[in-house]
């Protein structure tokens, strides 16, 4: 579908924060690249109809990472012999067993304080 300057799609408004019409504003290689919202009048990026995730998809992506980015010895290359980033040997033989230091099961928990609740 051949899109123009005006037509109307639905998007996800974050000021409405909700699925709304929204009229095309700008056009990039045939697809539309800025719309405005037509119950609040608020022009943003074309959304494709998707909500931007919340704090708590955000956190919970963020303690993923962290808790890949513990398990990771800085400068070693799977596979690799220490210090080496192609992996390649001279003089030894490719399969030759590297070995990987032991890395923890789970890495520890973030204790966080307790809030206080104001009175």
């Amino acid at each position: 579908m051949d899109f123009r300057l005006g037509d109307v799609i639905d998007d996800y408004c974050v000021k409405c924060r909700r699925l709304t019409n929204h009229s095309i504003v700008s056009l990039m290689d045939g697809a539309a690249a800025k719309v405005r919202c037509r119950t609040c009048y608020s022009d943003h990026d074309y959304r494709n109809e998707q909500a931007p995730p919340t704090k708590k998809e955000l956190a919970k992506q963020k303690e993923l990472f962290d808790a890949v980015l513990a398990g990771v010895v800085p400068g070693v290359v799977p596979g690799a012999a220490p210090g080496l980033v192609s992996g390649v040997v001279p003089g030894v033989e490719p399969d030759a067993a590297v070995p990987v230091p032991e890395l923890p099961a789970d890495p520890p928990a973030a204790v966080l304080p307790d809030k206080k609740k104001k009175k």
